[in-house]
């Protein structure tokens, strides 16, 4: 008898059930996940050079079967990303250089006109430090009488007042012979005896010494001219005298009508508040218009009617001759608020002439930050401002030398303002100071202090172009009545009258004047529109190609730690261990890492690890045990 054994399936259902599990685990397999990644790096590329925007790629997929083309266009693919990349380091290197434009622009408006400094060239024998300066003339006439033989004439007042002042006078004679005038031979004749006939007086090199306070270095400051010389050394001790004075005010001394004989500004007379007065100790008494003290004046029209006009003195009478050689007026022309450094920005006016300066205003505007080292106010520089001005950099660098000189020689130079708690030198208490002072002025002429460094220019600078034109005044046929009516005016008494007075006047030359300012040469904008230009030069793509360049290399990352992971994983399951005796070994029933056979595309999924069913222990062939026979 042929009957099927109870709970025997058919070969058909079999087959039927078999196949319907093989199609569920594959569309399970085709599920789409998540995140959805490659299986491997080639199918990667191959994926994106297929699918690409960017030209060229897809050649590298296309000629695949063709080894050379392949290997030329992966070559020129490459090559193209090189020179592209070494156009964007370019770009970034000029963006990060930070580079500027220069604009140019013309304003007309009504102009604010300039604060002017006049100074008399005219060093004054002011009342308090006379007495003194009649000493250090007698011992420079008889200085001057040794190495020149020149008998320098003295008024007679001089030589009486030496009498009355012996007492002084050893002082100050001791100082004096502490740094005395001296000649010396000049380099190719240091071995010529002093008597030789071969040496002539010019070929002597004069100068005077400065030492330490033990004597143990000296300073030799020597120079080629005389004149140079005389004039340093006389300055020398001039300014220890100058800084024996307690109280600054005993040398303001101003004598405004004596100097200033007539003042005009806009067809306007000037008066007193108008003008500031300060004591300069080798240009004399000096005189600032304009300068804040008052409502500043401006300027609604250019030319010459329409500026500042002056008639100023320029006889020196009780002068000092051996500090200032030159007979006129020093003028300077400056912004407000800044101080007036005279040995700088001034130039010297002519007796018996006027000077017509007009002027060209110009505005500087520079960007701070990365673009420059420029300053804004002056609060970021590492340096106090002894100025009772703005900051400009020529009141940092004085500053800057003033601080130094204070901390190294434990005094202040007396052209200087002075910072606070200290004094100016003087070497009836300083004895050494000069020794000092000269070789801080090597330093800080050869950058060793870092002056020139640490002081930077200020983002806004106001700037004033002169130029000037000379002609005779007064002329030969209005000098008599011109003379006359200063004389019955001004008290103007003066021999040489040629020489004694001059005319000044500065005016605008025009109406417009230049700004000078700077831009960003190279914004954000302005980069990613080259980047993009290049990028599109070599490829032909846009921005959404950079983002497919972008998910290649995240992809590429991710399928490197899954590779990475699935090994370890591999590793895990290669190394022996001892199985419990209780425990079952479920590794048999777990899927494999996917060979050659394997499908392109996986899913990273939750995998939760079950026991087979038992419908999948069974054979699937026909069983030799199922029939009875």
């Amino acid at each position: 008898g042929g009957s099927v054994k109870a709970g025997k399936m058919p070969e058909g259902e079999k087959t039927r059930q078999c196949k319907q599990e093989e199609e569920q685990l594959q569309k399970e397999e085709e599920r789409e996940g998540l995140i959805e990644f490659y299986s491997s790096y080639q199918e990667l590329f191959q994926f994106f050079c297929s699918n690409t925007t960017i030209h060229g790629a897809i050649r590298l997929v296309c000629s695949k079967k063709n080894k050379m083309k392949t290997a030329f266009w992966s070559v020129l693919f490459f090559l193209t990303f090189g020179l592209m990349y070494w156009q964007f380091g370019i770009l970034y290197r000029e963006y990060f250089s930070y580079p500027v434009n220069l604009n140019l622009n013309l304003n007309s408006d009504r102009l604010t006109f300039p604060a002017v400094t006049l100074c008399t060239l005219n060093p004054y024998r002011y009342s308090a430090i006379r007495k003194k300066l009649d000493e250090l003339d007698q011992i420079t006439h008889q200085t001057l009488l040794d190495l020149y033989d020149y008998n320098m004439s003295l008024p007679q007042s001089d030589w009486s007042t030496l009498s009355t002042q012996k007492r002084s006078s050893r002082s100050l004679l001791h100082h004096v012979q502490r740094h005395p005038l001296r000649r010396q031979k000049r380099d190719n004749l240091v071995n010529l005896p002093e008597n030789s006939p071969s040496v002539d007086k010019n070929d002597w090199k004069i100068g005077f010494v400065l030492c330490s306070e033990n004597n143990k270095d000296c300073f030799h400051q020597a120079y080629s001219s005389g004149v140079d010389a005389v004039r340093e050394w006389y300055s020398f001790h001039y300014i220890n005298i100058l800084a024996q004075v307690p109280d600054a005010k005993a040398l303001d001394e101003s004598d405004f009508e004596n100097f200033i004989y007539a003042c005009r500004f806009n067809e306007a007379t000037c008066d007193k508040a108008n003008y500031t007065h300060f004591h300069h100790p080798l240009y004399g008494n000096c005189y600032t218009f304009n300068d804040n003290s008052s409502s500043v004046w401006t300027s609604s029209l250019p030319g010459i009617n329409n500026g500042l006009s002056l008639v100023v003195r320029t006889e020196q009478n009780d002068f000092i001759p051996l500090l200032s050689t030159v007979t006129g007026a020093r003028v300077m022309v400056h912004d407000q608020n800044e101080p007036a450094f005279m040995d700088d920005g001034g130039f010297n006016v002519r007796p018996g002439i006027e000077t017509s300066i007009s002027m060209r205003k110009e505005m500087t505007v520079r960007l701070g930050g990365s673009y420059s080292d420029c300053t804004e106010d002056g609060s970021d520089v590492p340096v106090q401002n002894l100025y009772s001005s703005r900051y400009t950099e020529q009141v940092c660098i004085r500053s800057c030398f003033q601080l130094n000189m204070v901390e190294r020689c434990g005094c202040a130079y007396y052209f200087y303002p002075l910072p606070e708690g200290a004094e100016y030198c003087d070497y009836t208490k300083h004895v050494s100071w000069g020794y000092c002072y000269y070789k801080l002025l090597a330093e800080f002429k050869a950058d060793v202090l870092g002056c020139f460094h640490k002081c930077r220019k200020p983002c806004k600078m106001t700037e004033y172009q002169l130029s000037a034109g000379y002609s005779r005044w007064p002329s030969a046929v209005s000098e008599d009545w011109v003379f006359y009516m200063l004389s019955q005016q001004n008290k103007y008494n003066i021999t040489s009258k040629r020489n004694g007075v001059a005319k000044v006047n500065i005016f605008f030359e025009e109406w417009n004047y230049k700004t000078n300012g700077e831009s960003p040469a190279f914004t954000v904008v302005t980069l990613l529109s080259q980047l993009g230009n290049q990028w599109s030069l070599w490829f032909g793509s846009s921005v959404l190609s950079v983002m497919e360049l972008a998910e290649l290399i995240l992809d590429f990352i991710a399928i490197t730690f899954i590779l990475a992971f699935r090994w370890f994983r591999s590793r895990q399951k290669l190394s022996p261990r001892g199985p419990s005796p209780n425990s079952h070994d479920n590794t048999a029933f777990q899927d494999e890492t996917p060979g050659l056979g394997a499908p392109h595309r996986f899913t990273v999924e939750a995998v939760v690890t079950t026991l087979p069913s038992y419908n999948s222990l069974e054979p699937r062939g026909p069983s030799r045990d199922g029939e009875v026979g």
